[in-house]
């Protein structure tokens, strides 16, 4: 088999394919979410905190400054605390509505498998055993 055959059995299968839209649909959920969190759950959350807007939250650790000789701009150095704490709810609304997506979709396995199978036919030996039971019972 030919490589381009080859990569093309291999592309085209259902679980590489299906993997594919995954990613594209979770990326896209994920700016969603991080839009949800960011620009509409975060604004009151700092609101009711006394208007602290997240991305502000930080802890400076050098200041920066303009070098008055050179004109060089030397930017300050901090610890960004309050896009982690944005970056830290993404994450967990995220996860959250996976875990929710992974148990509807196993609820509806479970009813699809759930589906009651017919009784197998009796074999022979039990068909016999039951002529023979049926007659001993006319006796």
């Amino acid at each position: 088999m030919s490589f381009i055959k080859e990569f093309k059995t291999f592309a085209m299968r259902g679980n590489v394919v299906d993997m594919a839209v995954g990613i594209i649909i979770g990326g896209a959920f994920g700016k969603i979410v991080s839009s949800l969190v960011s620009d509409i759950i975060m604004p009151p959350v700092g609101l009711l905190i006394g208007g602290v807007k997240f991305e502000n939250l930080k802890i400076v650790l050098k200041k920066g400054y303009t070098d008055a000789a050179t004109g060089q701009v030397t930017e300050a150095v901090s610890i960004n605390y309050g896009n982690f704490i944005d970056t830290a709810l993404d994450f967990l609304i995220i996860a959250f509505s996976i875990f929710l997506f992974v148990k509807l979709i196993n609820k509806l396995k479970r009813k699809e498998d759930a589906q009651p199978v017919p009784a197998p036919a009796p074999t022979k030996e039990e068909q016999l055993l039951t002529e023979i039971r049926d007659l001993l019972k006319k006796e």
